[in-house]
């Protein structure tokens, strides 16, 4: 985990996000918390790690979800080298589609 970001002002704030129940809760605090242009980012970046976890190329992946070639390396670095975050997301989410 990366130390430059938490704090109790972090903590918090994850803490409201797991408090969270149902998508619409979640529409509703992201759309009080964020710009549409940051939720529409955070969305396109995850598209991304889905795209890059599937083993999809770079000119695939711009085409579906109009990343630039920055993001989807920004992504596949965080994929490869970072805290793991999108590999639980992705693995959790996998295993809730296969009825785990």
């Amino acid at each position: 985990m990366n130390e430059k970001i938490r704090d109790q002002h972090t903590d918090e704030l994850l803490d409201a996000i797991l408090s969270l129940n149902t998508m619409d809760e979640c529409y509703n605090f992201f759309e009080d918390l964020c710009t549409i242009a940051e939720i529409k980012a955070m969305a396109q970046r995850f598209q991304v790690a889905k795209m890059l976890n599937e083993h999809h190329v770079y000119t695939d992946i711009v085409t579906k979800t109009g990343a630039s070639t920055a993001t989807i390396s920004r992504v596949n670095r965080c994929l490869n080298y970072g805290a793991d975050g999108y590999k639980t997301v992705l693995d959790k989410l996998a295993r809730l589609r296969a009825g785990e």
